[in-house]
């Protein structure tokens, strides 16, 4: 069975053309010699809001640190790394330089702070440590970065060593940076670390050594709360960054700048250009059943509310008129059936081209029908 239903979006109505990907002016072409390649997209949704030589190749410095933290991120959630188990320090990873923390060799920290000092220090030290301990070598852990590449769909992008510093071989595109980013995100407590300032790096024997976040923007614009940079001079100054303001939240990076306040300066463009011209319209909500029924044979009850699987918004300009519906398909439902068991599928439209499609699930429990309910039921229907 199907059902549909359409919801009206007037977002603006002034333009109905509007590009997605911005305009290139002469101030543009003039901003752009300050870096050399840029992205932004919307973080639901994926489309692309601007881009400049967003595939083409070129070191990231630290920026490879993403990949490293998704790794870590994804073994705490699959139970092969625990963030409070000890990790001892090889002589390599405390002498990696750059970016640290200045681990002491032979020492032993716990696995949480050293994903932190990555995510707010950069550090080198770290990355190496947590490499060795879930892959027995850097090496073998830099095998598994490629892999997950691969798996993304990062096709411009060849990871070398796990710290970003230069090596030759090693690139990635600005558009790739983006996706690992987005991967990143979606683990929960990575944003515990990410939006973090100020922190100290308590060593075993007693030392203290200061953390400053490098991403200078989860403290100067409202609603960033992620991000890494990178610097190199090979690769010039990196960032990756995202920010969420309402229903919306935009990624951001840039590759090469000639500054680090060009990196911030652009990226602060590019939020701001998103944030005052899209929107993410709220189609679907999570924890509100929906108003459509679905039937049930055989239970205590004829019908049940159902619920989509997850939130779902729409990304739109604010300048265009947007016609976004959704059609719903329940399937032939017979008791007993027990909350969040599926029921069917909804599939969202945006100008009649699908957008999204998500799992309905039972948003209650219905009993089967026993031998005397349905007595009853018999008779309950010969009574006048």
């Amino acid at each position: 069975m199907i059902k549909k239903s359409v919801l009206a979006v007037l977002l603006g109505a002034v333009c109905l053309f509007m590009p997605i990907v911005g305009s290139h002016t002469d101030a543009n072409a003039e901003a752009q010699a300050a870096y050399k390649a840029f992205y932004s997209a919307d973080f639901y949704s994926g489309t692309k809001i601007q881009a400049e030589k967003e595939t083409e190749h070129y070191p990231i410095a630290s920026m490879c640190k993403i990949m490293t933290l998704l790794l870590c991120f994804e073994a705490e959630e699959e139970g092969v790394l625990s963030f409070d188990e000890q990790i001892c320090v090889s002589e390599r990873a405390s002498g990696m330089g750059g970016s640290q923390v200045f681990l002491e060799a032979g020492a032993e920290y716990p696995a949480g702070e050293l994903v932190k000092s990555i995510c707010i220090a950069s550090a080198n030290d770290s990355c190496v440590a947590l490499a060795e301990r879930l892959a027995g070598s850097e090496e073998k852990f830099v095998e598994r970065m490629n892999e997950r590449a691969k798996q993304l769909e990062m096709n411009n992008t060849i990871f070398v060593n796990c710290t970003g510093l230069p090596s030759g071989g090693q690139y990635s595109c600005a558009k790739d940076a983006a996706t690992m980013l987005c991967a990143l995100m979606r683990h929960k407590k990575y944003f515990e670390f990410s939006k973090i300032w100020l922190d100290n790096m308590q060593h075993p024997e007693g030392r203290v050594t200061e953390m400053a976040n490098t991403n200078k923007m989860i403290r100067s614009y409202s609603g960033c709360d992620a991000g890494k940079t990178g610097f190199t001079n090979e690769a010039g100054f990196c960032l990756a960054a995202s920010a969420q303001r309402g229903t919306m939240r935009v990624v951001s990076v840039v590759i090469g700048a000639e500054s680090s306040k060009a990196r911030f300066e652009k990226t602060k463009e590019a939020f701001d250009y998103a944030f005052a011209n899209y929107t993410n319209k709220a189609v679907l909500d999570a924890n509100t059943p929906l108003d459509e029924k679905c039937p049930v044979s055989g239970g205590k009850k004829t019908e049940m509310s159902a619920k989509p699987e997850r939130s779902c918004y729409i990304f739109c300009s604010k300048s265009d008129k947007d016609e976004i519906f959704y059609e719903i398909e329940f399937e032939k439902i017979k008791a007993p059936v027990s909350e969040n068991d599926a029921v069917g599928y909804i599939t969202v439209y945006k100008n009649n081209v699908e957008a999204d499609r998500l799992r309905l699930l039972a948003n209650e429990s219905v009993n089967r029908l026993s031998y005397l309910d349905s007595l009853r039921q018999i008779a309950d229907r010969w009574v006048i």
